[in-house]
């Protein structure tokens, strides 16, 4: 077995073997807005769960050479965004919006996609997407990197309004399969939702 210690290992060494070890990941496609009213849209795999009472969600963003991203900083500016799960139907324009634009600039236009007024925010969504879900900042936490410069911003949201599409909404569950969720795998890969099986837990 490969033993490593990551004390000896560059930034994109540990970056390589994490995202190719902790698969398939999430992926949360979020829409944000600068201080100059633009709408930015990317996708960030560092995302999960983190409490359903009350309901709110995790997304890290990496930092650049030490800069905070348009979305981390638009997200700690407003307290606003959307999370949308990426799906079949739409993870080629999501692709697009990966493109580094300068901030006055929008991904959204770039790839094309609908925006759609929220319910409870001022942030909007996106209309090709299945699930998305309003959300406040609850609190960014800036981690890792050096003394002097923070390596990402860990943005915890609370969900504030959950938008389901009816074909994949049926007795108070998600129907996977049609929802047909994207996940990310390393470099440049995706996948699917593969075979599913059930393993009952013990009491």
């Amino acid at each position: 077995m490969k033993q490593l210690d990551p004390k000896q290992l560059t930034e994109r060494e540990n970056y390589k073997f994490l995202i190719g070890s902790i698969i398939p990941r999430p992926i949360a496609f979020i829409t944000s807005i600068s201080e100059g009213g633009i709408v930015n849209a990317a996708p960030f795999s560092f995302f999960n769960i983190v409490s359903s009472n009350p309901p709110m969600i995790s997304v890290s963003i990496q930092r650049k050479a030490g800069q905070m991203k348009d979305t981390a900083r638009n997200i700690k500016q407003n307290g606003q965004f959307v999370v949308h799960i990426v799906d079949t139907d739409n993870v080629e324009q999501v692709n697009e919006t990966a493109a580094s634009l300068p901030p006055h600039e929008s991904e959204v236009d770039r790839a094309q996609f609908t925006l759609v007024e929220s319910t409870k925010i001022a942030v909007p969504g996106v209309k090709e997407s299945k699930v998305r879900f309003e959300c406040e900042l609850e609190t960014v936490l800036e981690l890792g990197g050096d003394e002097n410069n923070a390596g990402c911003d860990l943005i915890i949201g609370k969900v504030l309004y959950y938008h389901i599409e009816d074909t994949i909404y049926e007795g108070g569950k998600i129907d996977p399969e049609a929802l047909a969720a994207i996940s990310r795998l390393a470099g440049n890969d995706y996948a699917k939702i593969g075979e599913q099986f059930t393993i009952e837990r013990p009491q």
